[in-house]
Parts: C-alpha cells; sequence; structure tokens
C-alpha cells in the first residue's frame, strides 16, 4: 500500500493570500516563512520539475495550507510547513519544518523525501 504524505504549506488559502505570498516572495524572499513553498512554487505556478517528480514517487500526495489542514484535521499545534504521514487514520510527522529548511533547492528536497520513503 502506498504511504499517503499531506504536505502543509506555512500560507494560507485564498486569492488575497496567495497575492501576498507572491509579493512577499519577490520583495523579501529571505523572511519568507514557506520553504517548501519556495522550493516548489516560481512566483507564479507549480515548478514542472516538482510536477514531475510527484507523478513519478510511489505515494498518494495530498497539499494543504495552513488553514485547511485546521478545517480538514483540526490541526493547528504543527510547526510549518512540514509533510506528514496518514497512518491508521491519523497524521503524524513525516518531515518536519528543520528538514524542509535544510533542503537549500529542489533537488535536495527531492533526494530527501525519496530517502525517507526508501526507509
Amino acid at each position: 500500500m502506498k504511504p499517503q504524505l499531506v504536505f502543509v504549506y506555512n500560507a494560507d488559502s485564498g486569492l488575497f493570500n496567495t497575492v501576498s505570498d507572491i509579493a512577499h516572495k519577490i520583495l523579501s524572499p529571505s523572511t519568507y516563512s514557506c520553504q517548501l513553498c519556495q522550493l516548489t512554487h516560481s512566483y507564479f505556478s507549480v515548478k514542472q520539475d516538482w510536477v514531475s517528480f510527484l507523478e513519478e514517487i510511489d505515494a498518494d500526495c495530498e497539499f494543504l495550507h495552513r488553514d485547511e489542514l485546521e478545517q480538514k484535521y483540526g490541526l493547528t499545534d504543527v510547526e510549518l510547513p512540514t509533510i506528514l504521514k496518514l497512518k491508521n487514520d491519523k497524521l503524524e510527522e513525516w518531515m518536519n519544518k528543520n528538514e524542509l529548511n535544510n533542503c537549500r533547492d529542489i533537488e535536495s528536497l527531492k533526494n530527501t523525501i525519496n530517502q525517507k520513503l526508501s526507509l
């Protein structure tokens, strides 16, 4: 059975929040608080390299924003960004904020995910 991974961005959903995030990434990228978004998205869209990677890995993936995580799973006390794993109907931390922040580019993120999936 494929692992179920839930990628959670340190940002809220919605048009206003998206526009604010784009402006923040452009004007002050060093203070942007979501390394997962920084690695996987350009200013306006998901990076194709990331899309291709997700199509190849042996995992079912879900993507949520901070507010959607709270709405769907009732979780509010999680350090974000993070990747959670759904196991026995419970979410557990699979890749924490520090691990994501240590990924300096898309390749290191992909390598880390592949390593963790192979365990």
